[in-house]
């Protein structure tokens, strides 16, 4: 098994679960954290937010895949089948295969994880995710030692995606992390929010998530995982390279051609909220700034 994270986050650092349903509202507040290595990294405090309505809470959600305006997800998303699940696993590992989503969890350590989330949109938030380590899946699957690129798959199910029928990205959706990225012990593989298992409209049954990335390179409902030698391809570079790359790692240094990425706003305060720097790596640096070591991070970006 992979190195295990040590969490150090408690429920007191987590943005509420109205606020991160409703990405409308933005909190204000900072509180520390520790990592495994000592590290202290600034996270977000709760806030004391009148609470929405379910209905409010849940309507609003990007998921291209089930069309462009935020109550889209929430509208179309009950109308995805998440169970039965399984998932793809082939390229260069010794044991590919199809594996049933039951079958992969009975194997796995799952262990709630309280990350940071950024948005290349420049919000933020603190969310309880529940899953497991990647490192641990590509272990059970075994990696051949010519892998370097891990490639992910969204499912492509038009007839319950509506907006897969509508020419708004390349589909299926897939994204992308070299090998080491994908087997750092805080890139995990979420199945539940909260404690409870994840919404349609956010990406059941399971999504990747990598906290020191920006939110889009977190795929959601994943079907296929191939370990390869070659850089895959990822949608939103496909679709916009000068404003998507690669790697796509919080960096309060690198705007996007349209809207600076120094600063944030946090789920909570408002549209006018006073915002915050954005911290390198989401504040992860201490923990993944050695993977980019003697990159140049404005050209591979």
């Amino acid at each position: 098994m992979a190195k295990r994270w040590k969490n150090t986050l408690t429920s007191a650092d987590v943005t509420p679960e109205e606020h991160y349903l409703n990405r409308r509202q933005i909190i204000a507040g900072l509180a520390s954290i520790g990592l495994a290595g000592g590290a202290a990294i600034p996270a977000l405090a709760a806030g004391d937010l009148k609470p929405d309505t379910w209905d409010t809470i849940t309507s609003y959600n990007n998921f291209y895949e089930f069309g462009t305006d935020k109550t889209d997800p929430a509208t179309y998303a009950r109308a995805l089948t998440t169970d039965p699940w399984s998932i793809q696993i082939d390229g260069l590992v010794e044991r590919p295969g199809t594996y049933a989503l039951g079958d992969i969890l009975a194997k796995m350590t799952t262990e709630e994880r309280i990350y940071r989330f950024r948005c290349v949109e420049a919000w933020s938030m603190v969310v309880p995710w529940n899953g497991f380590e990647l490192a641990d899946l590509l272990q059970m699957a075994g990696l051949k030692g010519d892998a370097k690129y891990v490639a992910f798959e969204t499912l492509h199910r038009p007839e319950e995606m509506r907006g897969q029928n509508y020419p708004i990205l390349e589909w299926p959706y897939v994204e992308g992390l070299r090998l080491d990225e994908a087997m750092h012990p805080l890139t995990i593989m979420a199945t539940g929010i909260y404690g409870k298992p994840i919404p349609n409209q956010n990406g059941a049954p399971i999504r990747l998530v990598v906290p020191w990335k920006y939110g889009f390179k977190s795929i959601k409902s994943i079907v296929r995982i191939t370990v390869t030698d070659t850089q895959p391809p990822t949608s939103w570079n496909k679709a916009g390279a000068r404003e998507y790359g690669f790697y796509s790692n919080v960096n309060p240094q690198v705007d996007h051609p349209r809207w600076s990425q120094a600063s944030e706003r946090t789920i909570g305060g408002g549209l006018f909220a006073k915002r915050k720097p954005t911290l390198m790596m989401n504040g992860y640096e201490g923990d993944v700034g050695k993977l980019y070591a003697g990159m140049d991070l404005s050209k591979h970006f």
